[in-house]
C-alpha cells in the first residue's frame, strides 16, 4: 500500500494531525525515521503545564482561564548526505517522547527526506479524523441553533390587555 502525502496538508497542521491518531504510532514512525538519519536535540524536550493567555473580547484585557498540558522539542536531522535539516513541535500533550516524535517527522517531512513516506499514511488518517470531527461539530452546532423569528409569530393574543 503506497500512499502519498496529501499535497493540501500544510506544515502548520501537521502536528494536529499526528495528535488526531495513536501517539505509539507516530512514536514508531519517527523511530523508524531516526534509525535512517542522525538526530541530535537543540533544545531538550520538555512537558508540563502552560498558563493559556486569552483576551476579553470587551476590554481586550489579558486574563488566564487555566493551564494546559505543553510538550515541545526541537530537533535536527542530518541525513546521510551530511545536509542539516531543523525541525520543531509544541504541541499540547503530557509527553515529551511525542513532542520529540512530531519533532523528527517535521525536520523530515520539511526537507522530504528518504523514509519520510511512512509518515503519510499517518497524516492521512489524522486529516481525515480531524475532517469527520469538524463535520460532527458542525451537525451539533445545527442542531442546538436557535430561530428567534419564531418567537413573535403566535395567533395567541397576551392576557395582559
Amino acid at each position: 500500500m503506497n500512499q502519498t502525502l496529501n499535497k493540501t496538508s500544510q506544515r502548520s497542521q501537521w502536528p494536529r494531525q499526528l495528535m488526531a491518531v495513536p501517539a505509539a504510532e507516530v512514536i514508531a514512525a519517527a523511530a523508524t525515521l531516526a534509525s535512517q538519519h542522525r538526530v541530535e536535540d537543540v533544545t531538550l524536550p520538555q512537558a508540563g503545564l502552560a498558563l493559556m493567555q486569552l483576551r476579553d473580547s470587551a476590554l481586550n484585557e489579558a486574563y488566564y482561564p487555566g493551564e494546559i498540558p505543553l510538550a515541545s522539542a526541537r530537533v535536527i536531522l542530518t541525513s546521510a548526505d551530511g545536509t542539516q535539516h531543523e525541525g520543531a513541535a509544541q504541541v499540547m500533550h503530557d509527553s515529551a517522547t511525542f513532542a520529540r516524535a512530531v519533532a523528527v517527522i517535521d525536520a523530515a517531512l520539511a526537507a522530504n527526506l528518504p523514509g519520510s513516506e511512512v509518515v503519510a499514511p499517518l497524516l492521512n488518517r489524522g486529516a481525515a479524523l480531524l475532517a469527520q470531527q469538524s463535520v460532527t461539530r458542525k451537525k451539533m452546532l445545527a442542531r442546538t441553533r436557535v430561530d428567534f423569528a419564531l418567537l413573535g409569530t403566535t395567533d395567541e393574543e397576551d392576557g395582559d390587555e
